[in-house]
């Protein structure tokens, strides 16, 4: 089968890079965690101090350093699927952090942020076979892939996900600060100036909120078969 583009946009934490990896691994095509990416921009940030006393990014320091931000990807043998690397350092579990989530809404509205990372995955992509996640893959950095769909599932559903996730971790969460965050940030990510989170209008809507993961997995790839 001749390989294309699938691009997969939708909510935060409503499980797209979970069914996104699980398709690049049965397809055999790269996968790329957009959204990893900007939460590896905002660890930098963390990191470095750029962020003032209310926690907003010191813009102009971040765009002096942004051709230092390198962030790649490594398949994991244990896991089979790909870590995130930040500058040569894995970085997969700590970007995952409720630190990071608060912030990470800020870093990805920010236009020179996002131009750079598009760049990097315009170029992850350019030989198709790819499965790329995000809010704005089927809207912007791949307007014209073969197959869009676009995720959603209740604030509430969304933030017990993430919930669990953290907790299987052995990381520290509270489920209230967590639904918070994830309201915070779907009204951040649709009302921000650049590239804004929208469905696609060629895009295909999954609401997986009372699926399985085996029931999402199992639509996604059959909309690839009729793709």
């Amino acid at each position: 089968m001749k390989k294309i583009t699938i691009a997969i946009d939708g909510h935060s934490s409503c499980g797209k890079s979970t069914m996104a990896k699980a398709l690049a691994k049965k397809l055999g095509y790269i996968y790329v965690d957009t959204g990893a990416m900007y939460r590896a921009v905002t660890l930098y940030c963390m990191r470095n101090n750029l962020f003032d006393a209310e926690g907003e990014v010191m813009t102009d320091r971040l765009r002096e350093v942004m051709d230092e931000v390198k962030i790649s990807f490594k398949f994991n043998e244990e896991t089979g699927r790909p870590d995130t690397y930040l500058n040569g350092e894995r970085v997969e579990d700590v970007i995952r952090s409720i630190e990071v989530s608060n912030h990470v809404s800020k870093v990805a509205a920010i236009p020179f942020v996002r131009e750079a990372m598009v760049d990097q995955q315009r170029t992850m992509g350019r030989e198709k076979g790819v499965v790329m996640d995000g809010r704005d893959i089927g809207t912007t950095v791949f307007p014209d892939a073969e197959l869009k769909i676009f995720v959603t599932a209740s604030a509430e559903v969304r933030a017990q996900r993430r919930y669990d996730e953290l907790q299987q971790k052995g990381m520290p969460a509270d489920y209230d600060e967590i639904l918070k965050n994830v309201q915070e940030r779907d009204y951040i990510d649709s009302h921000r100036e650049v590239s804004p989170l929208r469905k696609a209008d060629d895009a295909l809507l999954l609401d997986n909120s009372h699926m399985t993961i085996e029931e999402q997995d199992q639509w996604l790839y059959e909309r690839y078969i009729n793709a």
